[in-house]
């Protein structure tokens, strides 16, 4: 649960909400319908992919069910968002990362971020974490700016006269 939302920044619905038919194995490709209900297809990255695959060997509750994420304790159901954010809140913690809050905004904050280091463009970052506004992305991005400072140009001192 935890890489799909540093790795590519889903919300705890889409987690929650995650059936295997979505996961496109053969493609590596993932789709996640969320807020807005259009389909959004993303790369599955290897490691997610193989984080999965054990939870559905050793860890997964026995019932075949379309959801991919159950309860651990029966009766077995698919696991609500509340689910995912309490799994998010305990986990920051446990991994001794220092944020302002422990909930589930600061995994995507963090994938935001990790994919402007690599070079994405804040357009890029925001189809990814579906964003309507530019705006919002850039507040999620978190903006570098010791990585901006060198080639931001001064202020002119003033005008020519």
């Amino acid at each position: 649960m935890l890489l799909l939302m540093v790795r590519l920044g889903l919300r705890a619905n889409d987690v929650a909400g995650l059936r295997w038919g979505a996961i496109h194995w053969q493609e590596s490709t993932l789709v996640v319908c969320g807020q807005s209900r259009r389909a959004t297809r993303f790369p599955l990255p290897q490691e997610v992919g193989a984080a999965i695959l054990p939870y559905v060997t050793d860890a997964r509750p026995p019932p075949p069910t379309p959801t991919v994420f159950l309860t651990t304790l029966a009766p077995w159901r698919p696991i609500a968002p509340q689910v995912v954010s309490q799994t998010v809140a305990r986990a920051i913690p446990q991994a001794a990362i220092t944020a302002p809050t422990t909930g589930v905004r600061v995994l995507r904050h963090s994938a935001a971020t990790a994919l402007l280091r690599q070079g994405a463009s804040l357009q890029t970052i925001g189809d990814i974490l579906r964003h309507t506004s530019l705006a919002t992305t850039a507040h999620s991005a978190k903006v570098d700016l010791e990585r901006l400072a060198p080639v931001v140009r001064p202020w002119p001192e003033g005008r020519p006269g």
